[in-house]
């Protein structure tokens, strides 16, 4: 008895177009690293990268409860001293958008080499334009 191994070369991965607009933010991000991963597929198995590709549109309209606009943080550092940066997340909308529901989602994927893998099969837009009519078909 043997078990039906997935090779990479047979994984198919699709396109899905997702629309922030007047979504909860944690409620979008484990829908779309769900989508990422690939576990709504039969053939998932922890070890490959079997997800699909996703696109994010209208990252500025995403909605947050209670009063996380004003008390959430986000922290980076540039790497010198001096170089630390804290900004709250009606700041980070203002300024970029798109890293709100990317930094959301990167914390719900693996932390390995093949969590760095899925979330580059994600793309945020931060209105209704994007660049993928194409890959998408009929869908948008």
């Amino acid at each position: 008895m043997s078990t039906n191994a997935l090779s990479s070369k047979k994984i198919i991965r699709n396109y899905h177009l997702v629309d922030a607009n007047q979504k909860v933010l944690g409620r979008l991000a484990t829908e779309i690293a769900t989508k990422l991963m690939g576990k709504q597929k039969a053939e998932f198995v922890p070890f490959l990268d079997t997800g699909d590709f996703v696109v994010v549109t209208n990252a500025t309209l995403v909605l947050v409860t209670g009063k996380k606009e004003e008390q959430k943080k986000y922290a980076r550092h540039s790497g010198y001293p001096g170089g630390f940066r804290v900004e709250t997340l009606a700041d980070l909308r203002k300024r970029k958008p798109e890293e709100i529901i990317k930094h959301a989602v990167a914390g719900m994927l693996p932390k390995t080499k093949l969590g760095k893998k899925m979330i580059k099969k994600l793309y945020i837009f931060p209105g209704e334009k994007h660049t993928f009519e194409k890959q998408l078909g009929a869908k948008s």
